[in-house]
């Protein structure tokens, strides 16, 4: 497919121009007219391109991609070395970031749900395109059993805080993936049980505590896996890409 097209058709699958973002959506650095290899990956980092490059990519799709509002705009150091390595091999960069978190079919807060077995209620914030999510689960859970799921699901064990009330069992959580720790308020004011996030605040622990939730960082990196990874599969099975999903280690 021509790079523009699916530029295109991304868009219209995603749907950018709905939610107002940090970073442009779409291809962020242009490469080869035709597209048939796509690696996807969370982040654009120097490791995934190098996989993307050894594999003879002619994209990369991914979540955090470059041109965050209010970085250095000068392409030099580590950016420069990223970009030229991607016009060298030219290599589209593709670049979906809140879109792609709030999509209701293969978003980040949808996967996340599905794998934890959570039924999407709504949205937190009380439209359709909002970044955070609420719902239930199937059978009500202790702050310890819920823990113990989200470490299966995402393979690393998650930051749990205990409200004062330590023995509050869990059955309606929220959550956003990546750094929407500060949405615990809302959740809590909305009397849900749980909330989970990607990154945890300092702050994030007293709110817990002194608002009566439990409280779980999962890892930014581990809860925005999936998001990247459906839409990749999606491109694969719809439209017929080779497609690759690349997981680059990240502990954060």
């Amino acid at each position: 497919m021509n790079h523009l097209q699916l530029e295109k058709l991304l868009n219209q699958f995603l749907k950018p121009e709905l939610i107002k973002d940090y970073a442009p959506n779409g291809m962020q650095v242009e490469g080869t007219q035709d597209v048939k290899k796509i690696v996807t990956g969370v982040t654009a980092s120097q490791a995934l391109i190098d996989a993307a490059i050894e594999r003879q990519a002619d994209a990369i799709l991914v979540h955090h991609g470059y041109f965050w509002k209010g970085e250095p705009e000068p392409i030099r150091g580590m950016k420069g070395r990223r970009i030229r390595s991607l016009i060298k091999h030219d290599i589209n960069l593709y670049g979906y970031h809140l879109p792609l978190d709030i999509h209701s079919q293969i978003g980040n807060n949808v996967r996340l749900a599905q794998l934890l077995n959570i039924t999407v209620e709504g949205g937190l914030e009380g439209h359709e395109q909002s970044v955070s999510l609420f719902g239930k689960l199937e059978k009500p859970l202790t702050g310890e059993q819920f823990s113990a799921r989200i470490e299966q699901v995402l393979q690393r064990a998650p930051l749990h805080i205990s409200p004062d009330y330590m023995n509050k069992t869990i059955e309606t959580v929220g959550w956003c993936t990546g750094g929407g720790q500060d949405f615990i308020e809302l959740a809590a004011s909305k009397g849900l049980d749980a909330f989970i996030s990607g990154e945890i605040s300092e702050r994030t622990t007293y709110t817990a505590r002194e608002m009566g939730i439990h409280y779980f960082a999962a890892g930014h990196h581990a809860t925005e896996r999936y998001g990247v990874k459906a839409l990749g599969e999606w491109l694969a099975a719809e439209h017929g890409f080779d497609v690759e999903f690349i997981d680059i280690d990240n502990p954060v």
